[in-house]
């Protein structure tokens, strides 16, 4: 097929999916950002929660000491102040059914953190040494509480299966042309999926640093953690072939951010 053939996917794939994605948009709690929903939430969360419990089971839990003690006291100041903000708002049902829970996985080489969906998060020994003190983990927290809040999750595995839905009609319009294409699936990836999964981050980003002001820390440290990483890992991949912003991006985004997010829940 020639180059149009991407102009035909495009403008296909919007006429057979737009009528199912009107009938299943919510709004992101905050943005306001428009965001695809019709996987339920209740299932989504049941199977996190049998993860969860999964892996404290066979993973390295550390159980005792001051940095369990830190976790557990940041979460639940960050969180706590979260409920208090949707309480106000009258937006409590956005939470409805969390289960806030913190884990502290003892591995050291591992620089990540992630909260699933209910409320089920998880910190590894590793980030640590990234946030510092108690602000940075708070800037931390508050990005990964804010996947579970903007219910990413749940856009990424109805995104999922509108993407499987579409592809099928598609292939059928193309005669088994998209299946056969690895170049497409390529195509797919990097044109769509890596730049949504960036712009929830992004989105994360800007949560993060709402509910870690909402808490009352010192919301410099969403940029300075940053400044750490960037440190820590000399070999990152170009942004636009990533699922994460640049570190330099997220720096200049949480600075440009932080007056606005001061005014607006400090």
């Amino acid at each position: 097929m020639n180059l149009k053939r991407r102009d035909f996917i495009k403008q296909f794939s919007c006429a057979c999916c737009a009528p199912f994605f009107l009938t299943s948009c919510t709004e992101v709690a905050i943005t306001n950002r428009k965001q695809l929903s019709f996987v339920s939430e209740e299932s989504i969360n049941k199977q996190a929660k049998q993860a969860y419990n999964s892996i404290k089971k066979t993973e390295n839990i550390i159980r005792s000491g001051n940095q369990v003690e830190m976790l557990n006291e940041v979460g639940k100041k960050v969180t706590t102040s979260v409920e208090n903000y949707f309480k106000e708002m009258g937006q409590f049902e956005t939470l409805k059914n969390y289960e806030w829970e913190y884990v502290l996985i003892d591995e050291p080489d591992t620089l990540n953190a992630w909260c699933m969906p209910g409320g089920k998060i998880a910190f590894y020994t590793g980030i640590l040494d990234i946030t510092e003190n108690e602000d940075g983990m708070a800037s931390v927290m508050g990005h990964e509480i804010a996947h579970a809040v903007a219910k990413h999750s749940l856009e990424r595995a109805s995104q999922s299966l509108a993407l499987k839905v579409g592809t099928t009609i598609l292939d059928i319009a193309l005669e088994g042309a998209l299946s056969s294409s690895s170049a497409d699936d390529y195509l797919v990836s990097l044109g769509l999926t890596l730049p949504f999964n960036r712009l929830q981050e992004s989105e994360a980003d800007y949560l993060g640093l709402a509910f870690m002001t909402m808490a009352d820390y010192d919301n410099s440290e969403s940029y300075k953690i940053w400044e750490r990483m960037q440190k820590a890992q000399k070999n990152n991949p170009p942004e636009f072939m990533s699922t994460h912003p640049s570190p330099k991006n997220r720096i200049q985004k949480l600075k440009n951010w932080i007056p606005e997010v001061n005014a607006r829940f400090g």
